[in-house]
């Protein structure tokens, strides 16, 4: 379910299918590392202002499930215009700053971006560009992750698949909006 906060800025509204907390799993696959699932979690949120602040985390998963190592960590802002053009700042835990450009796909939650400049400290992993298409489907928020380095041309890297994280605040917090005319055995609603 998508859902629209009351004092989310007027101009995120088509980025409104973005916000909360999601987790999930996914694969992460490039030459000179080692091929993983891995685990992420991700925050999409507001404060009023015209911009959303995101927050990502991933890590290693063993065949079990369970974490190893910490794999990457990104934060940054997302802006719409009125075009529904996204622009997109990022920090990265390696040392390298993205800026990123795209579009809102017409009539569906979906963003295609792409590098428009990369900075790297001395410290960062070479890297000089890559794309990302985020997806809202069926209540999940997936993506898939390109990049390029000055060996290695373009190519998929990641790609995830997040569940929306529900908080026990949020679940009272329908409960309370329900009509007060529910069917108290729960059955009679769904005949």
């Amino acid at each position: 379910m998508i859902e629209i906060p009351s004092d989310l800025h007027k101009d995120l509204v088509p980025l409104a299918f973005l916000l909360g907390n999601w987790a999930g799993a996914g694969v992460h696959d490039f030459p000179g590392s080692q091929k993983c699932n891995f685990g992420q979690e991700v925050t999409f949120g507001h404060d009023g202002r015209d911009f959303l602040e995101y927050h990502s985390h991933t890590w290693v998963l063993d065949n079990d499930g369970n974490k190893v190592r910490p794999l990457e960590s990104e934060s940054g802002f997302w802006r719409i215009d009125a075009d529904r053009k996204v622009e997109v700042t990022m920090t990265r835990d390696d040392g390298t700053i993205e800026i990123w450009y795209g579009e809102m796909a017409d009539k569906k939650p979906q963003i295609d971006l792409v590098t428009d400049a990369v900075a790297r400290t001395a410290a960062a992993r070479p890297y000089t560009g890559g794309k990302r298409l985020y997806g809202y489907v069926k209540s999940d928020l997936m993506w898939v992750g390109e990049k390029q380095t000055p060996e290695v041309e373009l190519r998929p890297y990641m790609s995830a698949h997040l569940k929306k994280v529900v908080t026990p605040e949020e679940v009272e917090r329908w409960a309370k909006a329900l009509p007060d005319d529910m069917p108290d055995d729960g059955i009679a609603f769904f005949k």
